[in-house]
């Protein structure tokens, strides 16, 4: 059985001048002309074509193709391996390139949907993505990080406005509970550390009572967060801790419990 130039350009996708172009180079000439001289294509013109693509797909130069193709030391059996060989070197690079885009999906930071005016409005001058990469450092392996990343890549810039508020709202609040004496074992101060748990689970990830009494102590440990939590007013990191604590111990957590 042969086939026709269209034939065959038609099985293996390519254009009919490519075959012709082949053909002139040497590279893939038809085994056969009709009566009319037009181009016939048999079964081994088929799998020699197979072979062209081949390594072409892989970015052979058609030179080398021809080197390859026609070398007397290999036979069908040395092609198939050395196929082989190339495609497991190229499912690993393509492994790595995945892993790459992935580790870029997984890697998209607070507010990367928002346009650069966007950032601004909500953050100022603060940078969301400024600790970013110790946080994946830190805590990029985990379910929590991931689940974060899930939730905040979506957020709108209505989204982070809302969050912003009800943080705000939630720091004035602790506040003035401070300013009023509350102690951080008081019923108040421990629905206070409550309403952050519920904040972070719903915002950002799952927050159980182990979680949120590592981020307690975190708050104080950590300068920067202490910082921060200590700008509302000084001493808010070591009694929201203390409140963390103690509204974990309500629930039925104990200190064995929360580490």
């Amino acid at each position: 059985m042969s086939f026709s130039v269209g034939q065959v350009a038609g099985f293996a996708g390519v254009t009919v001048r490519t075959l012709h172009h082949y053909d002139e180079i040497g590279l893939l000439s038809p085994s056969a002309r009709s009566h009319a001289g037009h181009r016939r294509y048999d079964e081994g013109d088929l799998d020699r074509l197979q072979q062209v693509l081949f390594y072409r797909e892989l970015g052979f130069p058609l030179d080398q193709v021809a080197v390859l193709l026609d070398d007397p030391e290999a036979d069908p059996q040395e092609h198939l391996r050395r196929q082989h060989e190339l495609l497991s070197a190229r499912i690993a690079e393509l492994k790595k390139m995945a892993e790459a885009v992935e580790h870029a999906m997984e890697a998209k930071k607070m507010g990367i949907n928002l346009t650069p005016e966007e950032r601004f409005e909500v953050f100022g001058d603060k940078d969301p993505e400024q600790y970013a990469e110790e946080a994946e450092a830190r805590w990029g392996g985990t379910d929590a990080y991931a689940e974060s990343q899930r939730r905040t890549a979506r957020y709108t810039k209505a989204d982070w406005k809302r969050m912003q508020d009800e943080a705000a709202d939630w720091g004035s609040r602790y506040d003035a509970l401070m300013g009023e004496g509350e102690p951080s074992d008081g019923e108040r101060a421990m629905d206070m550390a409550e309403e952050h748990r519920l904040h972070i689970d719903a915002w950002f990830y799952e927050c159980g009572f182990q979680m949120h009494t590592c981020l307690g102590d975190m708050y104080v440990g950590d300068e920067r967060f202490k910082a921060f939590y200590d700008s509302m007013r000084p001493g808010l990191a070591e009694h929201l801790r203390d409140a963390i604590h103690a509204n974990a111990r309500r629930h039925g957590y104990t200190p064995e419990d929360v580490g």
